[in-house]
């Protein structure tokens, strides 16, 4: 009896221990929930403070502090604020912080008081990004929210006295310099002027809102001038049989008129750029020769083509001719003209001739000491311009990194890389070589010719894989689709050469392509490197949109989740390949495709691959990006049409 009780103590004091137990662990997992609440409402307050304190607006020695956050809520009710887009580590921004925390001072004294600020624009993208911001300091002065750029020197005295002029209730910002063109006014203002700048846009085109602040600042510049030189604009959306006449099929086209005859405009696109080329462009297309020392000098050190007009007089038909031609190519060719009979016999000519010759360095047996053409008052400009463009190269020329872009895009392009050195002690050594690739280069006329000094290609000569080659020197033939291919490593002579032309003519060689490994390809963008470029973008049976970036390229970095939505959209449309390849680490095995900055896209059409579209003008959004691939699609599946 009494070892039962005992056995229902023990009992009850057991289930006693485990209710207490229980009633603990409850205690423990409620104050482990309320701890987690109590977390959470710590975080989510740490968050609103944070944001409390991006909106609030400090002050630093007088200056207030703006960001992305508090900018537009302060400035909504503000007439006039004095902005500095600035960089921590920029040194004129800390020469320049004691003279503004003065102006800060100064301004707040003023009746009214003036709002002084600053932004750090390297954390502050999109303010930096909205007001353009592309050097630092910026000084610029909002008036009712409208951005004024402040362009005097950075001393209290000039910006204090440039803001109390802009805060004027009165003030009005001046009228542009800019012309404004239609088709009433356009034939007479173009007609008159000496040499005039004019854009063609569009009012909602990306491009042309980033030029019109740089174009505006350059018409104020070059207005100052004697005689000023005239800029203008026409809004092509408006003035359609304008921008029709003069072929304009992208934003923005500029082009500079010379009494109302039209020339492509190649230059700079912002302020300085644009101040400088058309100074230059204002200028005389071609230099006079007044001695025969100076054609003499041309021959024995020149570097390039010679190119002088020999004429009557500067009333002479042939003459002006030959001035219309020279503007065609002033950028890419050093025009002369002389009305000297001496130079003109020594020339071996008479007046009313055009010569194109080679220097000294560059003659050669095989080819003529000069090339003459018959220039009179009806002939054409174009055939002036055709005649230079024939003759221009000799028949082994120097290829140069400074010349290529412009002497050396004709393909197929046959290259011999050594040491390559025209000063007095190395001459000797490189028409050696040269005097070889001559003997090969005459039998060969289809094909351009030239040396380069492999220093100069040292990234060139290392893709053709002849950076290791153990040879002096190396050969690659550059053909018209973007291939290239190597002479294998031997003993250079004009025979090996003339073996591997002749292979290459007979379709014998392959191609050498710089590519990154083949990818497996699981993601909605297709990956293409050098290898995959003609089975993926080539293929002629698919429509293929194709973005070229580069790795360190912000603006790629922006476009990656746009285009991974794109591919997303367009999954179903199995005619359709969204695909990108990294131009810096690929070969483009096409020339069809070029690729001048970063991203570059292309729409390749099925069966047409030899024409793709390039998608400029719009924002590389999703929008934009689709509404490109809606219009130049040649495929869709049944899925879209559907739809």
């Amino acid at each position: 009896m009494r070892l039962r009780k005992a056995c229902l103590l023990v009992l009850l004091l057991a289930m006693a221990q485990l209710l207490v137990a229980a009633n603990a662990g409850g205690a423990d997992e409620d104050s482990s929930d309320t701890e987690n609440a109590i977390e959470d409402e710590d975080e989510e307050e740490e968050e609103e403070d944070d944001e409390e304190e991006d909106l609030e607006v400090k002050e630093e020695n007088g200056v207030l502090v703006l960001n992305d956050a508090n900018f537009d809520n302060f400035v909504a009710d503000k007439d006039t604020v004095l902005l500095e887009f600035y960089a921590p580590w920029c040194g004129h921004c800390k020469q320049f912080a004691p003279e503004y925390e003065k102006i800060a001072r100064t301004l707040k004294d003023n009746d009214p008081p003036i709002a002084v600020a600053k932004v750090d624009a390297t954390s502050a993208s999109m303010l930096a990004s909205r007001f353009d911001v592309s050097g630092y300091p910026t000084i610029k002065i909002l008036k009712k929210g409208q951005a004024v750029d402040y362009e005097g020197s950075r001393t209290q005295e000039e910006i204090v006295a440039k803001v109390k002029e802009i805060s004027q209730p009165n003030w009005t910002p001046p009228p542009e310099v800019t012309l404004v063109l239609t088709k009433d006014n356009f034939d007479e203002v173009v007609s008159d002027a000496d040499i005039i700048l004019v854009e063609f846009y569009a009012p909602w085109c990306g491009h042309c809102k980033k030029l019109a602040p740089e174009y505006e600042k350059a018409a104020k510049e070059l207005s100052k001038r004697s005689p000023p030189i005239p800029l203008a604009k026409v809004d092509a959306t408006a003035e359609t049989e304008l921008a029709k006449r003069f072929d304009v099929s992208g934003y923005p086209t500029l082009k500079i008129f010379r009494k109302g005859r039209p020339f492509d405009y190649n230059g700079p696109r912002e302020k300085y750029g644009i101040v400088d080329y058309m100074i230059e462009q204002s200028g005389p297309p071609s230099k006079e020769i007044l001695t025969l020392k100076q054609v003499q000098e041309f021959l024995k050190d020149g570097d390039d083509v010679i190119i002088i007009g020999v004429f009557q007089g500067d009333s002479d038909p042939a003459y002006q001719q030959y001035q219309d031609a020279a503007n065609n190519l002033r950028e890419d060719y050093k025009f002369h003209h002389t009305f000297s009979t001496e130079i003109a016999k020594f020339l071996k000519v008479s007046l009313g001739k055009l010569v194109v010759m080679q220097p000294e360095k560059f003659q050669s047996k095989y080819e003529p000491r000069s090339r003459v053409m018959d220039v009179q008052g009806s002939t054409e400009a174009s055939a002036i311009k055709e005649h230079v463009l024939k003759h221009a190269l000799p028949l082994v020329g120097h290829r140069k990194t400074t010349n290529e872009a412009k002497r050396y895009t004709k393909r197929p392009l046959v290259v011999v890389y050594y040491s390559v050195d025209f000063s007095f002690d190395y001459r000797a050594a490189t028409q050696f070589w040269r005097n070889k690739v001559l003997e090969v280069a005459k039998d060969f006329p289809e094909y351009t010719f030239a040396i380069a000094d492999e220093e100069d290609y040292v990234t060139e000569v290392k893709d053709l894989g002849l950076s290791e080659s153990g040879e002096d020197v190396n050969a690659a033939i550059l053909d018209e689709n973007g291939k290239k291919f190597a002479m294998e490593p031997e003993e250079f002579d004009s025979d090996t050469l003339r073996e591997f032309v002749t292979a290459f003519k007979k379709g014998k060689l392959k191609p050498v392509v710089k590519s990154q490994p083949v990818p497996k390809n699981k993601g909605p963008v297709k990956v293409v490197v050098g290898k995959t470029f003609d089975a993926i973008v080539m293929d002629p049976k698919k429509d293929v949109l194709i973005e070229f970036y580069a790795p360190w390229c912000g603006h790629c970095k922006q476009l990656e989740p746009v285009y991974t939505s794109l591919a997303k959209k367009y999954k179903g449309q199995k005619n359709l390949v969204i695909a990108k390849m990294d131009a810096t680490a690929n070969d483009i095995t096409s020339e069809h495709y070029k690729v001048e900055g970063f991203p570059t896209i292309y729409f390749a059409p099925s069966g047409d691959k030899k024409n793709p579209i390039k998608f400029e003008g719009g924002d590389r959004d999703l929008e934009h990006l689709s509404k490109f691939i809606d219009e130049h699609a040649t495929k869709w599946s049944r899925t879209k049409e559907e739809l």
